[in-house]
């Protein structure tokens, strides 16, 4: 854990393999899954530069993502991270061994991605847990369907209004 100790003094706690790291990027969460002697386990576009950069709004359009293993330090950048195993409450965390093997398996392999329903938070929980959840994309639909509600509401009004003065005339 050597490699890891000095970077961890300047962000919170010290990661335990198997461990969701939640690392805050200027628009949204990345999230990666601990390995040990400090890589992490994370997904990142197939069609971009280097490995380490889900940052830009070309991932959040990419269908295929390629599975990494990378020193924590170099995915985290200039942002920030902490450990979040926010559905060990919810979810029974598989046994680490379990959890390593499966990482291990899919090192440098091509896997599809979607925002909403395959993104990195789904791929790090199924890892962990045996479950893909991401409470990320669900507040992501849940303001869609909002927005989605409120344009119909406004146009059905938009339609009333126009109904009612064609009658006037």
């Amino acid at each position: 854990m050597a490699a890891i100790a000095s970077f961890s003094a300047t962000h919170p706690g010290d990661p335990e393999p198997g461990d969701l790291i939640e690392i805050f990027r200027p628009a949204y969460q990345h999230w990666a899954l601990y390995l040990g002697d400090g890589y992490v386990i994370n997904v990142t576009p197939v069609d971009e530069g280097p490995p380490a950069t889900f940052s830009s709004a070309k991932s959040v359009f990419s269908r295929k993502a390629r599975v990494r293993m990378q020193l924590l330090k170099d995915v985290v950048g200039n942002d920030t991270y902490h450990i979040n195993n926010k559905y060990d409450s919810t979810y029974a965390p598989l046994p680490v061994e379990e959890i390593i093997r499966r990482a291990e398996y899919l090192i440098d392999q091509e896997v599809s991605y979607d925002l909403l329903s395959n993104n990195c938070e789904h791929f790090v929980t199924l890892l962990r847990y045996g479950e893909g959840v991401s409470s990320q994309a669900n507040r992501a639909i849940s303001a869609m369907g909002f927005v989605t509600a409120a344009a119909g509401a406004f146009s059905l009004l938009g339609l009333l209004r126009s109904r009612s003065r064609e009658r006037q005339y």
